[in-house]
């Protein structure tokens, strides 16, 4: 199979990325990687973090995708260190959770309430 040594893309239930060569498939989706990198974007900025050899279980998996590496890269982004885009993520993560919290306070000053993200399955 050309397949195994295409670069792929998988996009995971979690909402990460990652990129790797496709080293093995089964009926159930399960997929082994080898040399992934896991790919965080924030804004136009992205960093890769190396993870190695990687095993996903076929019911975390979204998408999946080849990569074509002979296509011309038009993307604006821009890439940043690993200590850069955790930071960026970080401070992402921490400004969407202050405005959670507003909406929240908004929907219980009206009399509504809303269930916990953990006692629901968010996928």
């Amino acid at each position: 199979h050309q397949q195994l040594f295409e670069k792929h893309l998988v996009l995971l239930r979690d909402g990460r990325t990652l990129i790797g060569y496709l080293r093995s498939i089964d009926q159930f989706a399960n997929l082994v990687f080898h040399q992934t990198v896991e790919r965080i974007h924030v804004g136009k900025k992205f960093g890769d973090i190396p993870r190695g050899i990687f095993i996903v279980r076929g019911e975390n998996v979204v998408l999946l995708g080849e990569i074509d590496m002979d296509k011309p890269c038009d993307t604006v982004l821009q890439q940043v260190s690993i200590e850069e885009i955790l930071e960026e993520q970080r401070l992402q993560q921490q400004a969407k959770q202050e405005t959670e919290k507003v909406k929240m306070q908004v929907l219980k000053d009206r009399g509504l309430s809303i269930p916990k993200a953990d006692n629901l399955d968010e996928y």
